[in-house]
């Protein structure tokens, strides 16, 4: 009999890094050209002048393998390079318009607003709560704010504590906004402009649904946290994090110590708004696409930087920084389109949508509009990244909804909820783990707190989805 005592030790499962995910889906895309049946649909223009399948017109054609290496011809491993290079125009245009937010922030504008608003409202009790959740709404809204509420966690929950709170509320009332923002999308340059331009949708078209959805999720966020809030401030000690509390009761920020608003970040704010103003003009009038916006959100940070006080060297530095901060997303988008090379050049992308839009219409366009959903939520998990989950399902969403009767505005919509919902509990979300890990609120305790309202907006989307179907949204 063995006197081993010493436990046997279980590695966890890990979630592989998301290039390695995205590596293996091109690889399984390879090995497709081998075994499926190639075939392909004839495009045609529609009267709006989008490039549409001709829903009759697909036929089978010749095996056409995509070789593993070749010295004269494309390959497996050129398709990333020329997925970087068919996807360099929505590459750029993330990398430049991270870097002009990362101008504006560096101006100091952003924190000393926000640290301003803290204070005015931080005697008006639960006021807090739905301002926070709409001015970072409005963040994800408009900018896609994500990784940048980390820096805000720390006034966030110093508030919270201020007015009788625990560090949930502080947390929730900046991450739910800027979700509520982002999966609402009003004019999200990274999920709905990316998106809407692979469908060949005019930019920000459909707005006014978004804000629909905006406001209704926005409501959800409140209601939710401010029921939770005034439970506890009634009774901490039913707080999700009571032990956090107890411990940290001693580390509370000083929020007098927080940036001085001056006249110059009045400046900047105006700026900003006049910029977003040309956009809108811009893209209703004169059809502005990524090239018109990227110079557009350049300027605001050029014209921002140098207003608020930025140095030439700072704001460059701080351009730089920004880029860097997306720079993971961008080349997922790259590496992404690699996938649609390989099946393009082995000719089975048009198989496989031939092969969905058979299965599903069998079931009507509801419940395909649902079907695309469901699939958006369950590769959010393997692709966090808003820009590159378009790159990678949009080329097949887009086909696949002209072919089964859903309109395309809808399958971007099943595409912006199915992303940005679950971004509130996913593990490979670097946002929210960035958020639990400064706020020092335990993982499991958050997802504990966080999934029945994350439930609650996934139903929430779902009617949408089904709802921009039946009114056929355009």
């Amino acid at each position: 009999m063995s006197n081993d005592t010493n436990p046997v030790k279980t590695k966890r499962f890990k979630v592989p890094h998301t290039y390695v995910i995205i590596c293996m889906i091109i690889l399984l895309a390879f090995i497709g050209t081998y075994i499926m049946p190639a075939g392909e649909y004839q495009r045609v223009e529609d009267p709006n002048g989008r490039t549409v399948v001709d829903a009759d017109s697909f036929t089978s054609v010749p095996q056409n393998p995509v070789k593993f290496f070749s010295f004269t011809e494309d390959h497996l491993f050129s398709s990333v390079h020329r997925g970087m290079q068919d996807a360099s125009n929505i590459i750029f245009f993330i990398l430049i318009v991270g870097g002009a937010f990362a101008m504006i922030q560096g101006t100091g504008a952003i924190n000393a607003g926000i640290g301003k608003l803290a204070l005015g409202l931080k005697d008006k009790g639960s006021m807090i709560i739905p301002v926070m959740l709409f001015i970072f709404g409005v963040g994800g809204s408009t900018i896609g704010m994500a990784e940048e509420t980390i820096v805000f966690i720390p006034i966030g929950i110093a508030l919270a504590r201020a007015l009788g709170y625990d560090a949930i509320v502080g947390v929730a009332m900046i991450t739910l906004g800027a979700s509520a923002g982002f999966s609402g999308g009003i004019a999200n340059p990274f999920t709905v402009g990316v998106a809407q331009g692979i469908a060949e949708l005019p930019i920000y078209s459909g707005a006014m649904y978004r804000v629909v959805i905006f406001a209704v999720f926005q409501i959800a966020a409140f209601l939710y946290v401010m029921r939770y809030a005034k439970k506890v401030k009634a009774d901490p000690q039913i707080s999700a994090v009571r032990e956090l509390e107890i411990a940290e009761k001693d580390q509370i920020i000083d929020l007098s110590e927080l940036p001085k608003f001056t006249t110059k970040h009045i400046y900047v704010f105006i700026t900003v708004i006049i910029g977003f103003v040309a956009m809108i003009y811009g893209v209703m009038e004169h059809d502005w696409y990524i090239r018109e916006l990227s110079s557009l959100f350049l300027m605001m940070g050029i014209f921002a930087s140098l207003i608020g006080g930025s140095s030439p060297s700072k704001a460059s530095s701080d351009f730089v920084l920004g880029a860097k901060d997306l720079i993971f997303g961008a080349l997922v988008v790259g590496i992404a389109r690699a996938i649609l090379m390989v099946m393009s050049d082995g000719q089975i992308i048009d198989s496989l949508v031939y092969s969905m839009a058979a299965g599903i219409s069998t079931f009507g366009t509801t419940i395909g509009a649902l079907f695309m959903y469901l699939v958006q939520i369950v590769l959010n998990l393997f692709i966090p990244s808003g820009s590159g989950q378009a790159a990678t399902t949009m080329p097949i969403m887009v086909p696949l909804s002209d072919l089964i009767g859903v309109s395309r505005q809808t399958a971007v919509l099943a595409y912006q909820l199915g992303d940005g919902i679950t971004n509130l509990i996913i593990p490979t979300s670097g946002t929210i783990m960035g958020v639990i890990a400064i706020s020092k609120i335990p993982y499991e305790k958050w997802v504990k707190w966080v999934a029945p309202y994350v439930g609650i907006l996934l139903l929430i989307g779902a009617v949408f989805v089904a709802m921009s179907n039946i009114i056929g949204l355009t």
